[in-house]
This record gives structure tokens, sequence and C-alpha cells, in this order.
């Protein structure tokens, strides 16, 4: 007879773990089980592949940068030569500027002895005669008696020395006037009427010197080759006349500003040249 031999002990969990592993290493070679890998992986290139575009943008802007900084530098390079042709065109100008502003400084300056005579001449009274005009030298200057001051006054402040320091004007010349008057009055007349002059100072217009001189006997008369004689009792006593020195000094007004008295003394050469140089805006009217 037959038996039925059944084996139930492959049906409990223990006694088969033999097919179990080959159930796992099933499970793990489907591709839901690999997805998250190939997420990873994916994600990994994107990262490096994002990485290597970034890297090659900046270096193509880097390069850009460098290429302009060059283009710049060349830009400079070239402002900075033109920068230093200007300067020193702007230095050559003001050279020449300064050169002209000298040259017509000097004919600003100048005022023509010629005119000094003749507005001297002109305010002369007709009872008082000039015998001498003289420019003084610095060393005759210096060896004038100082004028005394009616008041002692404060000593003026320093003035700053620099670019925004005024240049002080070159001294004008001190002239010295001799002649004879009849009398006092006569020189007082001249000194005023000189002190009104627009060529000289009027607060440096002052007489130095006034002497009355001796009476004087005019000289005999000749008749027929022959000089006549008078006794002395009879002779003629002329009055003495008035030796005087006036000191003045010349003004230092521009002539750019004496036209007119210039014009009238006939000075028309200097007036043609300042006129010439107010028109091209060398001398400010």
């Amino acid at each position: 007879m037959y038996g039925l031999d059944i084996n139930f002990l492959k049906d409990r969990p223990e006694y088969r773990s033999d097919l179990a592993p080959s159930s796992r290493r099933r499970n793990l070679g489907t591709p839901e089980s690999k997805r998250p890998l190939w997420l990873g992986a994916g994600t990994g290139l994107a990262l490096l592949a994002l990485a290597a575009g970034g890297w090659f943008f900046l270096k193509s802007q880097n390069d850009q940068l460098v290429q302009r900084q060059a283009e710049l530098d060349a830009q400079i390079s070239a402002i900075k030569t033109e920068q230093a042709k200007l300067a020193s065109v702007k230095a050559q100008t003001k050279q020449a500027k300064d050169d002209t502003a000298a040259l017509a400084s000097v004919f600003n300056t100048i005022k023509p002895w010629s005119a000094t005579f003749g507005d001297i001449s002109a305010r002369t009274p007709p009872r008082v005669r000039i015998v001498n005009i003289k420019e003084l030298t610095s060393q005759e200057i210096a060896a004038l008696p100082k004028p005394k001051s009616p008041a002692v006054t404060p000593p003026p402040s320093p003035v700053p020395s620099g670019a925004g320091a005024a240049p002080a004007p070159p001294p004008s010349g001190v002239i010295q006037i001799s002649g004879t008057a009849t009398d006092f009055n006569d020189v007082n007349d001249f000194l005023l009427v000189l002190q009104r002059s627009k060529f000289m100072k009027s607060d440096s217009t002052r007489i130095t010197e006034a002497k009355l001189g001796d009476p004087k006997t005019p000289q005999p008369l000749q008749i027929g080759g022959q000089t006549s004689s008078v006794a002395e009792k009879d002779k003629i006593k002329l009055p003495g006349e008035v030796a005087f020195v006036i000191q003045t000094e010349l003004t230092d007004v521009p002539a750019s500003e004496l036209l007119q008295e210039l014009e009238s003394k006939k000075a028309t050469g200097l007036v043609t040249r300042i006129e010439t140089l107010r028109q091209k805006g060398v001398v400010k009217p």
C-alpha cells in the first residue's frame, strides 16, 4: 500500500530562507528600485554641468573685461597725451599773454617827458621863470630829508605775499623844478597849479626851498659906444627875485587814464598805441 507523506516544514518561514535572498535580489534589480540612484547621478551631473557652464561663462566675461580694460588703458594713455599737449598749449598761451601784458604795461606806465614838460610850461605863471628841471637819482632820493608828518599814524598792516598779493607798482620819478619868481606869492601860485596837474602827485608836490635874493642894479646903458656914468645915489635898485625849488613826484596813474591830457599835449603816438591795445583787449578800458 502506498502512504501519503506531506512535508509541512517547507511552509514554515524559518525553512524558506533560501527563497528570501533570491526574492530580495529580484526586487533590487527592478527599475523602480534604481530610480533614486539615477536621480542622484543626474543631479550630480547637472550640478557639474552647471558649474562647468558657470566657469566657462565667467572665463568669457573675464576675457572680455581684460580686453575692455586694455582698450580703456589705451584710451587713457591717449587722453593723457592730449592733456599733456593741452597743458603745453595753455602754458605757451599764458606765457604769450604775460609777455603781451608786460609789453602793454610798458606803454601804460610810460608818460612822455614832452607831455610832462608841456604841462609844467602851461601851468607856469607869467612872473615865474623855470631855470632847470631835474630828475633825481635813487641816491639823491635816498638822501632827501623826509617830510614831517603832522600826526603819528600806526604802521600799515602787512600785505600777504604770494600769488594773491598784487605786485607793488614801480617807483615814480622824483623831479625838482628850480626857478625864480618876483615874489613868494607867485611861488605859492605855481605850487597850487602844479598840485592840480594829473601828471604829478599832489600830496608829493611841495616847496623845498625859497629864498629872496639881494636887490639888483641894472647894467649901465651904452650910448654911442660909451657907457653912461650914473652916480651911486641915482642908481636904480631892482627888487630881488625869489629863488625856489619845488619837488614833485610823477603820478603812477596809468597812461590809459590820461589819454585826454596826453592828446592835448600832442603825445599822439602813445595815445594811438594805447587805443590799439585797448581795441585788442590787452589794456582794459
